[in-house]
């Protein structure tokens, strides 16, 4: 299995107990492009921003031209929430923080 097939499990916090398997690669192009651009404190950042913020650092092999980013932005973003990486700060429309661990 070449690395562009490998796949990771992931959570939501909105689904808890459900794990769905997913392009690792593509996962991790997504979560490292987006924790950097994350402020560790509020009020956040919306998710528009972020995905603006972080578009310029994904990588263009995986996401030519920003193709399915929104997707996998959102599966990043839900996954990250389960596992307490990323916080949202609780107002309108959704802002999130890093949380630091």
């Amino acid at each position: 299995m070449s690395d562009t097939d490998e796949k990771i499990e992931i959570e939501s916090i909105t689904s808890p107990n459900h794990v769905q398997r997913v392009n690792k690669a593509k996962f991790m192009a997504m979560r490292d492009a987006l924790l950097p651009v994350l402020p560790s404190e509020g009020p956040g950042m919306t998710v528009a921003e972020a995905k603006a913020a972080l578009l310029p650092n994904l990588s263009q092999e995986l996401f030519p031209g920003g193709e399915k980013a929104g997707w996998w932005l959102k599966a990043v973003q839900l996954d990250l929430e389960a596992k307490g990486v990323i916080a949202r700060d609780g107002k309108r429309p959704v802002r999130l923080v890093r949380t630091g661990k």
